[in-house]
């Protein structure tokens, strides 16, 4: 539910075919080619820093760069193993390499972000491109202006390079959904295992930055939107407190749980990306909140000893669905108390009970939400009532696979001064705020809880729909609070990451904690762009 946030626009040059009812055609899938591994990339697994450090010496600029990105994104995510990670590029991302080095040269250098290539999930808007959220109703849809994250990385130097696949309307459109797939994109691929899933829905993002097609990435989470894809694609990611990054100019789903937030390699790049995207914005209340508590130097909490001393409750109730999963995290616990921290079993008291009244808040807010978008970016489209009847309209090319019962039951919602959206709003908060996360890190004196992200990634199933089993993300979600998930292992070559949770505005404490258990572990590993993976191949090499 809500994991959020091929005709498929890739060519800088083209623009999207007129989005007119009874028109559609379903986005053709490209196959993969199993037998042919991506040759060698020179900026694989390559952080902010090196880059940076690179360009500084005159070593590389960022056109160069830019184009690597861009020839990449040629090379594997439209060729080769088909990724299908990346829905439309930006056709000025040379010009504004082009521009930073300019600025480099006369001595202008803005951040740590300056000529750094970064793609955002489709449903974020950046001009000249369009916002889609994935659906065929808005290929057309292009802002006029860009989101203020957007701004914000703009003004730190940042290169936008293109926009990533999502699942459409960020996984909130059917029970029955697909993460990773949308009527304009397709279906994007697990580049760990080409017939697994991506997980939803920044799953474009957490594919392309785990294939390196950019350097880092832009994803919305609603619940489990960054988490899960960060996770099975073996990244960092970061889902901050709702309103520390302004949500202007993001298709929404719920003002209560919505936020952006960074998915990338390294905790590090991370940290420099959430510095850069953090912001007090006019257009947005919930940022207002953020003043004297935001941070825009989270450098300083890369801290190799960030767990000594610390105090971490684990969540046991969230684990037991997978022994892969229960094995990573026994043996990520042992990390961390050999980095110095106490691990003490601890329980959220309403663990699960926010499930129901979280629905009614994101079914009402939804709709209102979604509504003041289209109206104030101009859409074609208006109304969810218009989107409902575009998809029955184009039935074969936006409902091949699953229909749009959360669209009708958010349709039939009333206003937000309904007495019923009240009360869920303030049940769903407290229950997984101060009685949930809150209580237990107050009763157990706690610097953060820990649990698995999320299961192995499973096999894509267009026909029934998502099959995970086991998340830890669903607390912080709809408390507004902090989580920044990291990779603790693997389950036969997929990854598997574990997830920190605090208090509202402890993003730095979590950073000095996640910082210290990924450099204690190093459990990142690069994808293979496999067409499988079986216990079975995996045990055949080990015995080889």
């Amino acid at each position: 539910m809500a994991l959020t946030l091929a005709a498929c626009q890739r060519d800088a040059s083209q623009t999207a075919a007129p989005a007119t009812p009874g028109t559609m055609a379903a986005p053709a899938e490209k196959p993969a080619t199993p037998t042919a591994q991506p040759v060698a990339f020179a900026f694989e697994e390559a952080d902010i820093a090196s880059l940076q450090s690179r360009m500084d010496k005159g070593e590389l600029s960022s056109h160069a760069l830019t184009q690597a990105y861009l020839d990449r994104i040629a090379a594997i995510d439209e060729a080769g193993p088909a990724l299908n990670s990346v829905i439309e590029l930006n056709p000025d991302a040379l010009k504004e390499a082009d521009a930073r080095d300019t600025e480099r040269k006369a001595g202008n250098k803005r951040s740590a972000l300056h000529g750094i290539p970064v793609l955002l999930k489709d449903n974020i808007d950046a001009t000249p491109m369009a916002n889609s959220a994935g659906s065929l109703a808005l290929a057309n849809h292009k802002p006029k202006t860009d989101a203020y994250l957007v701004q914000r990385l703009r003004e730190a130097g940042a290169v936008i390079l293109g926009k990533t696949n999502l699942s459409e309307w960020a996984n909130f459109r059917s029970t029955r959904s697909t993460s990773g797939w949308s009527g304009r994109g397709g279906q994007t691929k697990n580049p760990y295992a080409l017939d697994r899933n991506p997980c939803g829905s920044s799953s474009g993002t957490g594919t392309a930055i785990a294939a390196n097609l950019a350097a880092v990435g832009i994803g919305t989470e609603t619940d489990g939107s960054i988490i899960c894809p960060a996770a099975v694609a073996g990244l960092v990611g970061i889902k901050p407190t709702v309103g520390l990054v302004s949500r202007s100019g993001i298709i929404p789903i719920s003002h209560s749980q919505d936020t952006a937030g960074p998915m990338t390699r390294t905790v590090a790049d991370a940290a420099v990306l959430l510095a850069a995207i953090t912001g007090k914005d006019d257009a947005d209340i919930a940022t207002q909140a953020n003043v004297g508590r935001a941070v825009f130097d989270y450098t300083a909490n890369l801290k190799t000893d960030g767990l000594k001393g610390a105090r971490i409750g684990v969540v046991r109730k969230l684990m037991g669905y997978q022994p892969d999963v229960d094995a990573a995290m026994e043996k990520a616990i042992v990390s961390i108390e050999s980095s110095g921290a106490e691990v003490v079993d601890v329980e959220i008291p309403t663990l699960g009970k926010w499930d129901e009244p979280e629905f009614e808040v994101l079914l009402y807010e939804f709709k209102a939400g979604l509504e003041a978008y289209l109206a104030k970016s101009e859409a074609p489209v208006k109304t969810l009532t218009e989107l409902i009847e575009f998809n029955k309209k184009n039935a074969a090319a936006e409902m091949p696979y699953f229909a749009q019962e959360i669209f009708e039951k958010a349709q039939a919602k009333g206003p937000l001064s309904d007495a019923a959206y009240i009360e869920a709003r303030t049940k769903a908060r407290k229950l997984a705020g101060p009685e949930g996360i809150g209580a237990a890190l107050k009763a157990n004196k706690l610097d953060a809880l820990i649990a698995p992200s999320m299961s192995p990634a499973w096999l894509t199933d267009p026909i029934s729909g998502d099959h995970f089993t086991g998340a830890g993300y669903g607390a912080a979600a709809v408390a507004g609070t902090p989580s920044i998930t990291v990779p603790m292992g693997d389950s036969h070559g997929l990854p598997l990451g574990i997830t920190f949770m605090g208090p509202a505005w402890s993003e730095p404490r979590l950073i000095e904690l996640a910082y210290s258990f990924e450099q204690a572990t190093k459990a990142r590993k690069a994808p293979k762009f496999l067409p499988t993976v079986t216990p079975q191949n995996e045990m055949a090499k080990a015995v080889k």
